[in-house]
């Protein structure tokens, strides 16, 4: 499962069993998180949590980064069972949001912001998973 993480707003993807391919799951609010996933990982299998790493043009740690530790670290706290596993999230919100232009959706749809942060999430877990398998 990937977690695209945001102060308001938190991206969350899924892929099938055999791990071939990666589909949007939700967006949540970022203070619901937990009781999503509680609730989530109570009815499904989730090998690891593949949370997106926020780093600048030159390799730093984002300023962002300040609001995803803590997540992490209660991610780790309430589920101590499943990895987790970070991904350079570097550009995949702009990569999302040429990718819901290029699938013809109105302006209106280009905008919602939850429909980004799924997408991103999708490609976080998409990178996650194609650089396993390269391996």
């Amino acid at each position: 499962m990937a977690i695209d993480y945001g102060q308001k707003r938190v991206g969350l993807a899924v892929t099938d069993e055999l791990q071939i391919i990666a589909t949007p799951l939700a967006t949540v609010p970022a203070h619901d998180t937990i009781q999503f996933l509680k609730d989530f990982v109570g009815k499904n299998t989730v090998d690891c949590f593949v949370v997106g790493e926020p780093r600048q043009m030159n390799n730093q740690v984002s300023e962002s980064s300040k609001y995803i530790e803590p997540f992490v670290r209660l991610l780790k706290r309430e589920f101590p069972n499943i990895p987790v596993e970070r991904v350079d999230e570097r550009f995949t919100s702009m990569i999302a949001v040429q990718a819901i232009r290029d699938a013809g959706l109105k302006k209106k749809d280009r905008q919602n912001k939850s429909l980004v942060d799924t997408v991103s999430a999708v490609l976080i877990l998409q990178s996650y998973m194609e650089a396993r398998r390269r391996k």
